[in-house]
This record gives C-alpha cells, sequence and structure tokens, in this order.
C-alpha cells in the first residue's frame, strides 16, 4: 500500500466533502424543456376549455399551432411576410450595431475617465429612466416614417445595457494588476488594452446579452408607433381584426429571431472568451 492509499484510508468517509446532485440536475436538457411546453400547454387548453378567458382574447392552443403553420408556409413560399420579417430584421440588426458603437464608446468614456464617470454617467442614467416608448413619436418626426426612426428606437432602447457591462469591466480588473502594469511602464493605453478589455469582455458580452433581445423590442414598438412594414405593422393589424391567433403566431416568430440575435451573441461569447465559465448551469447545458 501506498503512502497516498495509507492517508487516504485514514481520513473517516463522513468527513469527505462530496458534490450531491439533485434528480431534477440529471434529467437531459431537451427532456425538461419538452416537458414544461407540454405542461403549459395544458394549462393554457384547459383555461380554454373552461372559458375562464373570453376566446375572443385567449385562442386555444390548436388555433395558434395551425396559424403558426400558415405564417411559417407564407415565410418559406417568399410571400408578403417574409418581407415584412426582412424588413423587421433589418431594423434589429442596424439598430443593434449603432447600441454596440454607440454603447461602447460611451461605456469606455463612463469606465476610463472620471469626467465620464461623474459627468456623463448621471445624465446617462437619467434618460435610461424616462419612458423610451414616448420618445417614438418624435423619431417619426425627426426621421420620417422609414426605417431610419424604427432603427433609431432600437438602439435607443438598447445602448444603456452596453453602457453599464462596458464600464463594469472596465473596472473588473484589480488593484494589484493595475499595479504591475504600472510598476512595468505601461502606458494608458496600453493597460487599456492588453488588462482591461481582455478581462472585461465577460461584462461586456452580458451588456450584449440583454441589448441584443430588447433592441426587437424597439423596433416593434417603432413599428406600432410610427407605421412601417414590417412584423409590428402586421401584428398591430391583426389585433385591430381580432385575429388573435394570428398575433400570438406573429409574437412567437418575433421571439425566435430574439433568441437567434441572443444565440449569436452566446456563440461570439464562446467563441471570444473562451476562458471564461458564467456559472455551473452553463457548462453543464453545454454538455
Amino acid at each position: 500500500m501506498t503512502q497516498a492509499q495509507v492517508v487516504a484510508s485514514a481520513i473517516p468517509e463522513q468527513t469527505i466533502w462530496k458534490e450531491h446532485v439533485s434528480w431534477i440536475d440529471r434529467v437531459p436538457r431537451w427532456v425538461s424543456m419538452l416537458a414544461l411546453l407540454i405542461g403549459f400547454l395544458v394549462v393554457w387548453q384547459f383555461v380554454y376549455i373552461l372559458e375562464l378567458i373570453s376566446p375572443i382574447i385567449l385562442p386555444s392552443p390548436i388555433e395558434t399551432i395551425e396559424d403558426l403553420y400558415v405564417v411559417g408556409k407564407n415565410l418559406l413560399t417568399g410571400d408578403y411576410m417574409l418581407m415584412a420579417l426582412w424588413i423587421t430584421t433589418q431594423e434589429v440588426l442596424l439598430g443593434f450595431m449603432i447600441a454596440v458603437v454607440l454603447g461602447f464608446g460611451l461605456g469606455t468614456l463612463v469606465g476610463e475617465t472620471a469626467f465620464g464617470e461623474k459627468a456623463v454617467m448621471p445624465y446617462l442614467v437619467a434618460i435610461n429612466t424616462m419612458p423610451k416608448v414616448a420618445f417614438a413619436p418624435l423619431f417619426v418626426s425627426w426621421l420620417g416614417f422609414g426605417i431610419a426612426s424604427k432603427v433609431a428606437l432600437a438602439a435607443f432602447i438598447a445602448f444603456f445595457p452596453v453602457i453599464v457591462g462596458t464600464a463594469a469591466g472596465l473596472h473588473a480588473a484589480d488593484q494589484n494588476a493595475r499595479m504591475l502594469f504600472k510598476t512595468m511602464g505601461a502606458s494608458r493605453w496600453q493597460t487599456l488594452v492588453q488588462l482591461k478589455l481582455p478581462i472585461g469582455m465577460p461584462h461586456f458580452f452580458s451588456g450584449l446579452k440583454n441589448a441584443a433581445v430588447l433592441v426587437v423590442v424597439g423596433a416593434v414598438v417603432g413599428e406600432f408607433l410610427g407605421g412601417g412594414k414590417g412584423f409590428g405593422e402586421l401584428i398591430r393589424v391583426a389585433a385591430a381584426q381580432l385575429n388573435t391567433p394570428r398575433v400570438f403566431s406573429l409574437i412567437i416568430y418575433l421571439s425566435l429571431l430574439g433568441l437567434a440575435m441572443f444565440w449569436a451573441v452566446a456563440w461570439a461569447q464562446r467563441r471570444f472568451v473562451f476562458w471564461h465559465k458564467e456559472s455551473v448551469t452553463e457548462e453543464t447545458l453545454a454538455q
């Protein structure tokens, strides 16, 4: 028997820490998601059958699924809904790019300079507390009824999380690392590029994930209030006609667009910030 085996045998078994994994954590991801979806649809169907909510307001799951098929067929055949989805996608992508550039620039100003933190940040917080939907008529009057006003509103709603994520990331480097760079004679620019930005990337991508979801909201709200030819306009028309299955199906397809944006940012984070692990749950899902 080796020395290591002797030492191990001398340690009482009850003193050895073992991670306990609950049975629900061992259930495969797809099984959990499928069970949750089925349970939701069952509850939804019972609410519809018992008429707890008017059928005019809440359609049945079967009607919604049928309309999902109709909308999907329209998209695959390249009909008018595909053009509407493409218009909304353009608004989302352009708004997201503007939000990233603007948010990163202002976040760097706030996180790297005392002027930005003391003078600029209070105004940014004040702007963020304002009801952004109320700015939609202003953007329409400034930029017209075209795609520009929707892009501006989408970027306006989505840029603040990028600012916060960037500023928080620049403050993530500890004092010892900063002192080491200063001792080695690194300039402020070198410290920013080689220390603060790499360490702050996880915070930056967290802001991007929030922005990727909010930018879809901004684009659709802009279409609600400022006209347009995208999915938001189709939802407004369907709601005016009390075609609630169509409203539900269009919302679901819009949520898929938001999920695609979120997953694209998550993929970029895994690609460029591969050394960072956000949580144990994320590592488990990746497996």
